[in-house]
């Protein structure tokens, strides 16, 4: 299992390198709530917005992720397989 299948994303610093909706590329605050397919971030202007995972690529704890590999539900990504 890869590191960025059992980490959780909520608390954690992010950057979107690109997106999907260009208007949010170099966006950089705090993810504040996850979903299968969405982040929500809490901008460093304090602004919440959300963001599809699909098709974007972030800097999540100084490490670059593909949306497209995390797209799953937060609490079946971190689970252990037995």
């Amino acid at each position: 299992m890869s590191m960025t299948n059992s980490v959780e994303f909520i608390g954690a610093k992010i950057k979107i390198i690109q997106a999907a909706n260009k208007s949010l590329e170099s966006l950089e605050g705090c993810v504040i709530n996850e979903t299968k397919n969405t982040f929500k971030i809490k901008t460093n202007n304090q602004e919440e917005k959300t963001v599809l995972k699909q098709g974007a690529i972030f800097i999540i704890n100084n490490q670059q992720i593909k949306g497209d590999e995390i797209t799953k539900r937060p609490e079946e990504r971190i689970k252990r397989k037995k």
